[in-house]
């Protein structure tokens, strides 16, 4: 099947890949401190012409284990140093509403925008870990209605502080004297139930107009949030059926804002594990289970869905009767429903719910061609617009994906040859606001 419709790709930047193994086979276990270790995979992913890469964030470092790395350091940080190690490639970096006030979210993006000449993007999530929590002064962890009220003011917010710079505000005429011309500089002055704020951004108007917002949530805060205001939407489908309902909900919410739906990307996650055949496949997927065992992946997947580890037994299906509510999730409601649905319409084991989804996103392992078979069904029947890769492990997955998957989305005609822009606004197809 041959198609015209182009898709988006960006990759997910997590420490060190997202197989539990991934720092046990690599070059450098401590290469996620390092910036020559994310200008790498800027580099790798350009030459792919992938639309962006995507930095997620935590204020956890894996307490009280340890075991594995994590995302240690501010996104703005190495998203710089990525910035100046490429040309093209959009920066995406999470920022949590839940701790940073909406003028230093505003500050900071629109600072990386400037510095990327148009690249940068904003990723709004709503923190719900209470240990997190509690880094920032706060006994308890407030309830969603709250964390979704703050996040809402905060976009507002963030967005009008972009939109307080004409993009010809700044003259710099030398020989008249006038720098900027104030009149075209245009102050807010916001009262909501979260924040007060007066004044205007001291960034000037972004190359590409306003930088993108991206959203990643899945419960019914989060997709309201993204159908009034994002750009983007990460989500996580495990199934088609289960993708092809949230495009639905999500491009008809958006319609009722009165927005036009076709100007919304919707990115699940894709976990692929590459070889040039399935067999080679199979044994790389089985050579990182080996050296990773599922002692990690049991801890996550039973913080995921509010069990405890000794509820869980690798050969029988989860302990359903013990399962109730996943908006309490410690990894999020799109996570735990994810993998719920996925277990419930294949009647999974636990071991086979883990050997198919280490980490929560959809694995697929096998050739660049069953991989692309799978993305061009997703898309063409609209469960996605393109998907937030994930890979086993840094550089070496990145690698295989834009060697192998990339030029078999390209003899498709699914995936750009070249960059058309150089903007994410203008990889994305989204216009300027």
């Amino acid at each position: 099947m041959t198609m015209t419709r182009q898709i988006h790709l960006n990759i997910n930047v997590n420490s060190s890949g997202r197989h539990p193994a991934s720092w046990r086979v690599a070059d450098d276990p401590t290469a996620f401190l390092k910036p020559s270790f994310y200008e790498e995979i800027g580099q790798i992913a350009e030459a792919g012409r992938l639309d962006a890469v995507f930095f997620s964030d935590g204020f956890d470092y894996g307490a009280p284990a340890v075991a594995r790395p994590w995302q240690a350091f501010d996104p703005i940080v190495p998203l710089t140093a990525v910035a100046r190690a490429t040309e093209r490639i959009g920066l995406v970096a999470t920022v949590s509403s839940s701790f940073e006030p909406p003028y230093t979210i505003a500050r900071k993006i629109a600072s990386l925008d400037y510095i990327s000449g148009g690249r940068a993007a904003w990723n709004v999530v709503t923190t719900r870990a209470a240990a997190s929590s509690k880094l920032f002064g706060y006994d308890e962890q407030p309830p969603a209605e709250e964390r979704y009220g703050r996040a809402e003011e905060a976009v507002r917010v963030v967005t009008a502080l972009w939109d307080t710079w004409d993009r010809d505000a700044v003259i710099a005429d030398q020989s008249s004297g006038k720098f900027v011309d104030v009149s075209r500089i245009h102050p807010i002055d916001f009262t909501g139930k979260h924040f007060r704020v007066v004044g205007a951004l001291n960034v000037p108007r972004s190359p590409q107009g306003r930088p993108v917002l991206l959203q990643a949530g899945g419960s019914p805060q989060g997709v309201d949030l993204a159908a009034r205001h994002a750009d983007a939407v990460f989500t996580v489908n495990h199934t088609l059926p289960a993708a092809q309902e949230f495009y639905r909900t999500l491009k008809t919410k958006a319609a009722g804002y009165g927005r036009n739906p076709d100007e919304i990307v919707v990115l699940p996650g894709l976990f692929p594990v590459l070889g040039s055949t399935e067999k080679e496949a199979r044994d790389r997927k089985q050579w990182l289970d080996d050296v990773g065992g599922f002692d990690q992946d049991l801890h996550m997947l039973s913080a995921a869905l509010n069990l405890d580890v000794g509820d869980l037994r690798l050969d029988a299906e989860l302990p359903w009767d013990k399962i109730d509510d996943v908006a309490s999730s410690r990894a999020g409601v799109g996570f735990a429903s994810a993998l719920l649905d996925l277990a419930r319409r294949e009647r999974l084991t636990v071991r086979q719910l883990l050997e198919r989804n280490p980490n929560g996103h959809r694995m697929i392992v096998g050739t660049p061609e069953q991989i692309a078979d799978s993305i061009e069904e997703w898309v063409t029947t609209r469960g996605a617009d393109g998907f937030n890769l994930n890979t086993d492990y840094f550089p070496d997955g990145l690698r295989l994906i834009v060697d192998q998957l990339v030029p078999e989305l390209q003899r498709r005609g699914l995936f750009r040859r070249e960059y058309e822009g150089t903007t994410l606004r203008e990889h994305l197809g989204l216009p300027i606001p």
